[in-house]
């Protein structure tokens, strides 16, 4: 069975390789519902008696693998970041640079750049100048000069290493990331203004789902990463919110001042919920963004979950802090994924194989299966996100 998936692997990457995009192969493995030969010899798949015993359907991830940032260079921009943390106590500020270039991204847009995304734009002035990324070009200038010492690291990569960097560094969750975006090239690849949510909004709750929901995110996402308030403060001459000072801001670190969300505003963890649901303090902030987390019955599900529930948290934070790091990007060199997902058949099992040349969501469906007077339903994977260079411990 090695042999064949290694085999497989090597023709779907020779295919990949000289095929435009990922969509033929998905338009004809979504033929493939029924097991008969007929949709067998249309969908290419390949079907073999098993050994194993029969079973529901799994899915064999044989990723063939394309590496656009170098994992070394990687490891080492790391262990810079960690050191610029120690040394500038900058968590929130990197978080933010990574999060607001990967938020612009729009689902309903399928064309690169233009659905915005992690991508790298962010460096450029026209982009840093927009009214929520005030404050942002003191976070590429602390950056910048690892850029210049990796350069074999894009600006896309770098930024959200940093972002998820930041989170670990101040005891959060370890986010599972992967790497190998491509930068855009110039300012007039640079998503328009008023992407990003507003911190006071008429009706924020809607607000919320609107930005988000345009990105491909759900409630739990959107909970679960205002979350990251937990770190860093709002500064009135940039935001136009927060007071200029309050007692835990008063002496830094770094340059004094703002109102924070929380009173160890460096230590992630679950303290933003415990605040923003007590609103017993009043040197903390709480945004209208905020305060909508528990008066939204759908929100307050999950804002109740956390405040009681660190490790729940941690959990939810993780993913949807990785699925917004590679919403919009593109990977470049295009990464070729294999699937191979098998499912009882009429005789012995049937295999299908399908492959991607980009990065694309999992994309699944039902297959249904009649045995007597019993419907047995399988997941079959169709498509599946590959990795360009894996997380690394």
């Amino acid at each position: 069975m090695a042999e064949r998936l290694a085999a497989a692997a090597a023709t779907l990457r020779a295919s990949a390789a000289a095929a435009p995009s990922a969509r033929p192969h998905a338009a004809r493995a979504s033929r493939a519902f029924f097991p008969n030969s007929s949709a067998r010899a249309r969908s290419g798949l390949l079907a073999a008696p098993s050994r194993l015993p029969q079973q529901k359907a799994r899915a064999v991830r044989c990723a063939a693998v394309a590496k656009a940032s170098d994992a070394a260079q990687l490891k080492a921009a790391r262990e810079d970041i960690r050191e610029l943390l120690r040394t500038t106590h900058c968590h929130p500020i990197l978080v933010r640079l990574g999060w607001h270039d990967s938020g612009t991204y729009d689902k309903n847009i399928e064309e690169w750049p233009q659905r915005g995304g992690a991508n790298g734009s962010l460096r450029f002035d026209v982009e840093l100048k927009h009214g929520a990324n005030a404050g942002l070009i003191n976070a590429l200038k602390l950056i910048q000069p690892i850029k210049d010492k990796y350069p074999s690291i894009t600006y896309a990569d770098l930024f959200q290493l940093a972002s998820a960097t930041a989170i670990e560094e101040a005891g959060g969750p370890k986010i599972p990331m992967k790497y190998g975006r491509a930068d855009v090239t110039g300012p007039e690849q640079c998503p328009p203004e008023g992407k990003l949510p507003d911190a006071g909004p008429t009706s924020p709750a809607d607000h919320l789902r609107e930005v988000f929901y345009r990105m491909g995110l759900d409630d739990k996402d959107i909970v679960a990463l205002s979350g990251a308030h937990t770190l860093g403060r709002s500064r009135p001459e940039r935001s136009g919110w927060g007071k200029p000072e309050t007692k835990y801001t008063k002496n830094g670190p770094g340059a004094p001042g703002g109102q924070s969300w929380t009173a160890e505003w460096l230590k992630f963890d679950n303290s933003y919920f415990k605040e923003i649901k007590e609103k017993r303090d009043q040197d903390l902030l709480v945004l209208p963004t905020d305060a909508a987390l528990f008066e939204d019955p759908a929100f307050k599900v999950y804002a109740e979950k956390y405040a009681a529930d660190q490790d729940a948290f941690f959990k939810d934070y993780a993913e949807a802090h990785a699925k917004l790091s590679n919403l919009g990007a593109k990977f470049n060199p295009p990464q070729v994924s294999v699937s191979i997902s098998r499912f009882p058949a009429t005789r012995g099992s049937l295999w299908m194989i399908s492959s991607a040349a980009e990065p694309e969501p999992v994309k699944q469906a039902k297959f249904s299966h009649m045995k007597g007077s019993k419907r047995n339903t399988y997941n079959l994977l169709l498509v599946v996100q590959g990795e360009a260079v894996p997380s690394f411990p």
